[in-house]
């Protein structure tokens, strides 16, 4: 039995350090992001255009892309106002989720309360 266990372990060491998988006679790579010569044109063509959420991707995606914005300022509220509408509010109590927050006018506490949402919620991988 001792035999057996020692004869597993050792074919479990030798598995793992194989040489990466063949495509013909070249290496299997992955791709990798784009390089930073990249993100310069990237940065001029953003610049052309207005900042604002992404479309089509998820709200909290575009929730999130708002924090690339000043904090405190009124693009940043204009940001998270054009993910979720402004609306008037049902019923009056604190908001228990972020998409409570449009319902409170004053534009100060909107922005409050979209960050204290948004600042808490998992980081969501970006993608370009």
């Amino acid at each position: 039995m001792l035999a057996c266990v020692f004869v597993l372990c050792s074919a479990a060491a030798f598995a793992q350090s194989a040489p990466p998988p063949m495509v013909g006679d070249k290496p299997l790579v992955q791709v990798k992001p784009k390089a930073a010569a990249d993100k310069g044109a990237a940065k001029e063509n953003a610049k052309d255009k207005p900042k604002g959420p992404p479309t089509g991707k998820s709200i909290a995606t575009r929730l999130q892309s708002c924090q690339d914005i000043d904090d405190q300022t009124k693009e940043r509220l204009n940001c998270y106002d054009e993910v979720l509408k402004p609306a008037p509010k049902p019923k009056p109590g604190a908001a228990k989720t972020v998409m409570d927050c449009k319902f409170i006018k004053e534009e100060d506490e909107r922005l409050t309360c979209y960050n204290g949402f948004v600042d808490s919620m998992p980081k969501m991988p970006k993608s370009s």
